[in-house]
């Protein structure tokens, strides 16, 4: 096992930013190395004093947000300043989220397009032209409206994404021209403060910038405390999204909540195309993310062959150490999480359910798994697992799989893969959910489509464009003409 290295950890700030400014509130908790345990930083506890400050301040800077060419400009400049420290930020988050460097790689890719795509977005924020001669006697009368920035904008960030998750709520926030605290997750607090030097190196005024920590939830209970903060921006549990709703009353929100991710294998699927990828988005970020497999509906038709040949593929994945060489799957984000999924795989097994391959846990390392045989009633079918657990569920006609998934809370993705167009559309047009992939699995995202979900999986976008238009206000001028004779 690799060593964790001085070198990178003294490159980040382990401070809080308060309006641009580190700031030392006086206590701290400690993050470790997510596959050894080692402490690895002690990071500051921001301060409900701080707090207060970083709200006040930003409220008062809102004057000084630059124009969107500026705005433009600054985002495009983070994209550089980072691919320049792209190895500090893929050796951080090796240590404090367990990533892969193949993991990292993708993560930092995909969270430059955020910022090209928001920087893209800042420079064509408009309204619209309203027909007003639709109605009688308004020939003489033009109106059109414009979008304005909602003020403050509140970022609370996951672990499981600690680069573009973050990226996807302060860049459209910075691009709209709102003032932005962000407030990770105490996991993984030194990406996010990596980001946001970056963001001061490139020009964002320190005023309208801050960055909160805690462990637990009390810095999460302080920021919505505060009347002064206009949006909430939220990924994380359902328990604590109807929390921030509760609490932020007539503010607005996003709100990307749980899942019971699925994917589906028709009768007439591909393979060949759809294993590798199931593959992928099963297990990658050792299946914390809200989208990764959990359940795979497989066409009994296909059943055996599936299974199999997952099973081999699965057998052939590397997980241990991620900083190791040929490591495929890194340690969940805490062991405690990986002695609970453990225990579900045990009870389900207890309950009739098979071990197709995989099951052991060493610390917070958790073997790729997959499991036959479950039904519902399992806590592996019923509760979102986020862990490299995978359940295969045989069916026989698609409309049985479409019921089961829309009895589920949840509705945040789904994969289908078929050759049948009246299927696709079918399965389009029935499923509850906030995106259907087709010959795809239900973790696909482009960074500049509209991503969010219903039901118990939350309600609003992310993708810079729609996040824009949630992060501001719509107002309609009205300009009566009369007749310069």
């Amino acid at each position: 096992m690799s060593a964790p290295s001085p070198e990178i950890l003294k490159s980040v700030s382990t401070l809080s930013l308060i309006a641009g400014e580190r700031v030392d509130s006086g206590a701290a908790f400690t993050v470790h190395d997510r596959y050894s345990g080692a402490p690895i930083a002690r990071v500051d506890q921001t301060s409900q004093a701080h707090i207060r400050q970083a709200v006040a301040t930003a409220r008062r800077n809102l004057k000084k947000v630059p124009d969107g060419y500026e705005r433009a400009r600054i985002l495009r400049k983070a994209v550089d300043i980072i691919q320049s420290r792209k190895q500090d930020f893929v050796d951080v988050m090796a240590l404090e989220a367990g990533f892969t460097p193949a993991e990292s790689g993708n993560e930092i890719a995909r969270g430059l397009d955020t910022l090209e795509l928001s920087a893209e977005e800042a420079k064509r924020i408009c309204g619209e032209m309203i027909p007003m001669d639709s109605n009688p006697g308004q020939k003489d009368r033009i109106a059109f409206t414009l979008r304005t920035p909602v003020g403050v904008v509140c970022a609370i960030t996951p672990f499981n994404a600690p680069f573009n998750a973050l990226l996807h709520k302060i860049a459209p926030a910075i691009a709209a021209g709102n003032a932005v605290i962000v407030k990770p997750s105490g996991y993984t607090p030194l990406t996010a403060s990596l980001i946001c030097d970056v963001l001061l190196q490139a020009g964002w005024p320190g005023e309208l910038l801050s960055l909160v920590h805690g462990e637990g939830a009390e810095a999460g209970e302080w920021l919505l405390d505060e009347q002064g903060i206009d949006f909430y921006t939220f990924t994380g549990s359902t328990r604590v999204g109807r929390i921030i709703q509760q609490k932020a009353g007539r503010r607005r929100t996003q709100l990307e909540l749980g899942s019971i991710a699925a994917t589906v294998i028709c009768a007439d699927a591909d393979i060949e195309l759809a294993l590798p990828r199931i593959l992928r988005a099963t297990f990658r970020k050792a299946g914390q993310v809200c989208t990764s497999i959990q359940r795979l509906y497989v066409a009994q038709s296909r059943i055996e062959e599936v299974t199999a040949r997952l099973e081999a593929a699965t057998r052939a994945l590397k997980s241990g150490d991620p900083r190791a060489a040929g490591i495929d799957v890194g340690p969940m984000i805490a062991e405690k999480e990986a002695m609970r999924a453990e225990s579900w795989i045990n009870e389900a097994v207890s309950m009739g359910a098979r071990i197709v391959t995989g099951g052991k846990r060493d610390k917070s390392v958790l073997e790729p798994t997959i499991l036959a045989d479950v039904r519902e009633g399992m806590k592996v079918v019923d509760q979102e697992i986020f862990a490299p657990v995978l359940t295969l569920l045989p069916f026989q006609h698609v409309n049985e799989v479409v019921d089961s998934i829309n009895a589920t809370p949840y509705g945040l993705a789904t994969g289908v893969f078929t050759n049948d167009v009246n299927t696709a559309f079918y399965m389009a047009r029935q499923l509850r959910v906030g995106g259907l992939h087709v010959n795809e699995t239900s973790s696909s995202r482009n960074d500049g489509m509209p991503y969010g979900g219903v039901k118990d999986s939350g309600y609003g976008f992310e993708g810079p464009k729609y996040a824009i238009r949630d992060m501001t206000d719509e107002k309609v001028v009205t300009i009566s003409l009369r007749d310069p004779a």
